[in-house]
């Protein structure tokens, strides 16, 4: 696969991660962002989430950069915190083919409420 945004000025999110191949003697990436943003599907106000995804590779890496660009692209988007974790996890399996993949997403507290959402895939 072709790396197109590692090395490049990109400015605009991106639909799906970019892959490498995974280096042997590697059984688990784990990637933390506390910046996720969303949008609350009822209200449209904003919904800030820790996200922490925990691969075991298969035969690809998922490369940093165009995981943040395709994080960014949730910030405009309306959707709940359960639904954008399986999401993340499908877009890590539909992309990087791991033998396992768990995505926690914890939002933060609006009205008082945490949310945390586990989505975890197999192949």
């Amino acid at each position: 696969m072709d790396l197109t945004v590692l090395g490049n000025t990109v400015r605009h999110a991106i639909e799906h991660v970019e892959v490498f191949p995974a280096p042997d003697n590697i059984s688990t990436v784990t990637f933390t962002n506390d910046e996720l943003n969303s949008m609350c599907p009822v209200t449209e106000q904003p919904d800030l989430s820790t996200v922490v995804i925990e691969y075991v590779p298969g035969e690809w890496c998922v490369e940093s950069k165009s995981l943040k660009l395709y994080l960014w692209g949730f910030r405009d988007r309306a959707v709940f915190a359960e639904a954008l974790a399986a999401e993340i996890a499908g877009e890590f399996m539909l992309t990087a083919k791991p033998k396992r993949v768990t995505v926690t997403l914890t939002q933060r507290p609006r009205g008082g409420i945490e949310v945390k959402a586990v989505s975890e895939l197999t192949a």
